[in-house]
């Protein structure tokens, strides 16, 4: 039997002490650029109209951090990325995982587009379109608690 200890993060055995540590499982979240430094978001099918955020996905076993952008990415988008390039991280709770954000450039945005199963609508933005469409209620952004925004407005924010 344990108890928890350390807000969650931790539940101690009531009979030894010991301590047993949750699985958190590394999921990566990109933001893509190109040459005309446009950002690319997507909307995943169970999001409202509107809603668009950045690529995410679970880091395979095995696999670098640098490979799993790369393939998310490739699988989301159909776009080759390179110059990727960490920026930070985020605990994410649900469902227990560290959040790690990259950045990555794309020299041949042309070629994006939704795998239609999970993302089913790209759109590359300029700062000025995304501020527009922002302050316009058209694009619903992600909260800005989360990692995911603090990317964009990274991004916005030169």
């Amino acid at each position: 039997k344990t108890i928890v200890v350390s807000q969650g993060w931790v539940r101690q055995c009531e009979v030894d002490g010991a301590q047993h540590f949750p699985r958190t499982d590394p999921a990566v979240i990109v933001l893509v650029t190109d040459s005309q430094n446009r950002l690319l978001l997507g909307r995943q099918k169970v999001w409202a109209e509107g809603k668009f955020s950045n690529f995410a996905g679970f880091v395979e076993p095995g696999e670098s951090l640098e490979d799993a952008v790369v393939r998310e990415v490739k699988e989301e988008t159909g776009l080759d990325v390179i110059e990727v390039k960490y920026l930070f991280s985020q605990p994410w709770p649900f469902p227990n995982s560290i959040m790690l954000a990259f950045e990555a450039f794309t020299e041949n945005p042309e070629v994006a587009k939704p795998d239609g199963v999970e993302i089913v609508n790209l759109k590359w933005f300029t700062k000025e379109e995304l501020t527009s469409q922002v302050a316009s209620d058209e694009l619903n952004l992600p909260p800005h608690t989360t990692v995911s925004r603090k990317m964009i407005e990274r991004w916005l924010n030169g």
